[in-house]
């Protein structure tokens, strides 16, 4: 008698889960779950690859960068990745750095998913945005200093300045920009030709990460410092009155009051 071996039909489906920040620790519980029982998991470039080892060691693990200046694949592609590997093996966790719907291009993937028909679901990440400069104790919003936030990104699809950034300088809100480093110089003469040269600033590298830089300074002289300080991307930068709550800041602000004293 022949026995028949039926190989097992899984149901496709996606999972989008951030990954938080960059510390391997910073990711969620619900999201260490999905990883436990993914049959692909497809990761960008600024997820600590530590995460995967959550995964079934059978598991297919794809790299599909994401990463400014590097980009490996394209959204088009990994779109069509994600269905390919969700039709072909069932279960796919997209992983994402930071939170995926904030610059993660998370709704892009999970609407594509949805004109197949394939059931998704998010799982939110911790986001850089606002960890990042947490965890050097910059809160992004503080009594007296600030009552709101802005996240904003950098450069644009079309490689340009943001205009929100423009709006953004006029408020007296925390601004925090995401890909935004190598346009620093740009950016900070938004906020001279408002007349704050002297507002704080911090622009930080690998937040979260064993690799983190931080450079502290003011619209004046926060470029100055990223140059010293050799920081590149990935960095967001942190403008507004609440980086003065950072220790580093007190020997710039009593650098500025013996000037305005003299």
């Amino acid at each position: 008698m022949e026995t028949q071996i039926k190989k097992e039909v899984k149901e496709p489906r996606i999972t989008l889960v951030g990954a938080g920040p960059g510390d391997a620790d910073l990711i969620t519980i619900k999201g260490i779950k999905a990883l436990k029982t993914a049959d692909v998991v497809l990761y960008d470039a600024l997820v600590n690859e530590e995460i995967l080892e959550f995964a079934p060691e059978n598991s297919v693990k794809v790299y599909v960068g994401k990463r400014s200046g590097d980009h490996s694949f394209s959204q088009d592609a990994i779109n069509k990745l994600m269905i390919d590997y969700a039709l072909n093996y069932g279960h796919v966790v997209r992983l994402k750095g930071g939170d995926p719907f904030v610059f993660g291009r998370g709704y892009e993937e999970l609407d594509h998913a949805a004109s197949f028909s394939i059931p998704a679901t998010v799982i939110p990440g911790i986001s850089s945005s606002i960890a990042v400069p947490g965890l050097q104790q910059i809160p992004v919003t503080h009594r007296g200093l600030s009552e709101s936030f802005w996240v904003v990104t950098g450069t644009t699809s079309n490689g340009k300045i943001s205009a929100d950034i423009y709006t953004a300088a006029q408020t007296n809100a925390t601004i925090v920009v995401l890909m935004g480093v190598h346009k620093l110089a740009e950016i900070t003469q938004i906020f001279k030709n408002q007349g704050k040269n002297r507002l704080p600033v911090a622009v930080i590298q690998s937040g979260s990460t064993e690799n983190e830089k931080i450079a502290i300074g003011t619209i004046d002289t926060i470029v100055e410092q990223v140059v010293e300080k050799k920081i590149s991307s990935p960095a967001l930068i942190v403008i507004g009155e609440v980086v003065s709550l950072h220790p580093s800041f007190q020997s710039i602000k009593e650098f500025y009051d013996i000037v305005a004293e003299g």
